[in-house]
C-alpha cells in the first residue's frame, strides 16, 4: 500500500508540461552575458555564464576548477584608447540549480578590473570588447555598458540595461531568436575618481524543473509498478513529441500514398523509426560523453538535418520516378495491368530520416541514468519513449493507407484522383528539399 502514493505521484507527471525544454533557452545552450562597467577612472567587467544541463555535464568539472576565472579573463577582449589591457580576476562565484532529469544547471559569475588602468587626459577614448569564450556552443549572448561614479558614455553600440536580468529571466518573445551580442564598440570619458568594483549577484537565477519524460528517471522509488508506469509515460510523452511539428509525419503519408502502401508497411516504418531514433539518442550521448572535444554535440543537429532532408529527396525522387514510368508505360499501351509495387524500398529511408534527430529531452535521460547509476532503466525510457514516437507514426501511415482505399472503392477516376499517387510523391520531393535547403546555411 505504501507505493500507491508513490504511483499517484508518478502519474502526476502526465499533467507536467513536456513540449517546453528544462531550461528556456534548451538544453544544450551556454549562455554569456558581459557588462563593461566604466567607474571613475577604472574599467571593470561584470561576467555572468548560464549553462544548462548538458554542457554542465561536460564542462561543469572544468568550470568549478580554481584556476577557471583566469581562463575565462583570458578570452575577454579590452581595449582602451586603442591598448589592449589585461584582466585581473577580483572574485568570483558558482552557484547550482536542479534541472531536467536529475541533472544540475550551473551559474558562473566573476568580476574583473583592467589593468593596468588608463592614464592620460581625462578626454574622449575609444573602447572595444569583445567576448571568445565558448564561441561553439549556442546560446543567449548579450554585452552591455554601464557608467558611474564621473565616468561618462558618448557612445555605443549596445545598450546599458540587460534585457534578460544578467541571465535570471530570459524575455519569452525572444527564446526562438535570442541575443547573439558578443563585442562592443563604445567611446567614453574617464572620471577623476577611483572606482568601485561592481557587486557578486545576491541572487542566482531560479531553477527550472524538467518535463514529464525528463522527469522520470530521477523517481526515488523503483518498485515494479513504479518502473512500469514510468515506461507507459515515457511512450506517452514520445507519442506526443511525434505531434509536434517536424518528425516526418507528411512525408509518411506522402510516401505511403504514393507507393501504394499496406498497413503492414506501416507497422513496418514505426519499427524503422523506433530503431533509427534509439540508435540516435545512443550514438549523440556517445559523442557528448566522449567526444565533445572535438564536436560539441548541438553543431551536430544541422548535419543530421541535411541527412535527412537529402534521405527524403532520394526517396522522393525514386517514388516520382516510379510513378512517372508506370503513368508513360500506360500511355504507350505497354502496361500489362498492374505493375508490383514495391514501398519496402524507400521505407528504410523514410524511417530513418524521420526517426534521423534525437529528441534533446532523451539524452537528459541518458546522460541522467548515468549519473545516477541507473543506466538500464534510463535505456528502457528511451526506448519506450521512441516506441510512443513510432506508434504516432504508425498511426498516421495507417491512416493515410486506409485512406487511400477508402477512395479508391469510390467512382472518382477524375484526373486529380487518378494524379494523387504522383503528387504525393511529388510534395516527398519538395519536403526534402525544404528541410535541406533550410540546413544548407547553417552548416556552410
Amino acid at each position: 500500500m505504501r507505493r500507491v502514493p508513490a504511483l499517484f505521484a508518478l502519474f502526476g507527471a502526465l499533467l507536467a508540461p513536456g513540449v517546453a525544454a528544462a531550461h528556456p533557452l534548451g538544453n544544450f545552450t551556454v549562455n554569456r552575458f558581459s557588462a563593461v562597467e566604466l567607474s571613475g577612472r577604472d574599467v571593470y567587467v561584470h561576467y555572468v555564464l548560464d549553462l544548462a544541463e548538458i554542457p554542465t555535464y561536460q564542462e561543469g568539472e572544468r568550470v568549478r576548477a580554481p584556476g577557471f576565472p583566469g581562463l575565462v579573463g583570458r578570452r575577454l577582449v579590452l581595449e582602451l584608447g586603442g591598448t589592449r589591457v589585461s584582466l585581473v580576476p577580483l572574485g568570483h562565484e558558482l552557484s547550482e540549480k536542479p534541472g531536467a532529469g536529475g541533472l544540475p544547471t550551473l551559474r558562473f559569475e566573476a568580476i574583473f578590473r583592467g589593468q593596468p588602468s588608463p592614464t592620460g587626459s581625462s578626454g574622449e577614448r575609444p573602447l572595444v570588447f569583445h567576448d571568445t569564450n565558448f564561441a561553439d556552443r549556442i546560446g543567449w549572448k548579450e554585452v552591455v555598458v554601464r557608467a558611474d561614479r564621473g565616468a561618462k558614455i558618448d557612445s555605443s553600440s549596445v545598450p546599458a540595461e540587460s534585457e534578460s536580468d544578467e541571465l535570471r529571466a530570459y524575455p519569452k518573445e525572444l527564446l526562438r531568436s535570442p541575443l547573439d551580442v558578443t563585442s562592443v564598440e563604445a567611446r567614453y570619458e574617464p572620471g577623476a575618481a577611483p572606482g568601485m568594483p561592481p557587486s557578486l549577484s545576491a541572487s542566482p537565477a531560479p531553477g527550472h524543473s524538467g518535463s514529464g519524460f525528463e522527469a522520470l528517471v530521477g523517481r526515488g522509488d523503483l518498485g515494479i509498478g513504479v518502473i512500469v508506469l514510468s515506461l507507459l509515460i515515457a511512450a506517452f510523452w514520445g507519442a506526443a513529441h511525434a505531434l509536434t511539428p517536424g518528425h516526418g509525419k507528411a512525408i509518411v503519408a506522402g510516401y505511403l500514398i504514393g507507393s501504394r502502401g499496406k498497413p503492414r508497411h506501416a507497422v513496418l516504418l514505426g519499427a524503422v523509426v523506433t530503431v533509427t531514433h534509439t540508435f540516435g539518442v545512443f550514438a549523440l550521448g556517445l559523442v557528448t560523453l566522449g567526444l565533445s572535444q572535438f564536436v560539441v554535440p548541438e553543431r551536430l543537429y544541422p548535419w543530421l538535418t541535411l541527412a535527412s532532408g537529402l534521405l527524403v529527396i532520394a526517396v522522393g525522387a525514386s517514388v516520382f520516378w516510379s510513378r512517372w514510368r508506370q503513368r508513360r508505360a500506360h500511355e504507350h499501351g505497354h502496361s500489362h495491368g498492374h505493375e508490383r509495387e514495391h514501398p519496402e524500398r524507400g521505407i528504410l529511408g523514410i524511417g530513418v530520416a524521420a526517426g534521423l534527430l534525437p529528441c534533446p529531452s532523451a539524452l537528459v535521460v541518458l546522460l541522467s541514468a548515468i549519473a545516477l547509476h541507473r543506466i538500464g532503466f534510463g535505456l528502457a525510457l528511451i526506448l519506450a519513449f521512441s516506441v510512443g514516437l513510432a506508434a504516432t507514426i504508425t498511426t498516421i501511415g495507417l491512416l493515410a493507407v486506409l485512406a487511400r482505399r477508402v477512395f479508391s472503392r469510390v467512382s472518382l477516376n477524375g484526373p486529380f484522383v487518378r494524379a494523387l499517387p504522383a503528387v504525393s510523391a511529388f510534395a516527398i520531393l519538395a519536403v526534402g528539399v525544404g528541410i535541406t535547403v533550410n540546413a544548407l546555411p547553417v552548416v556552410l
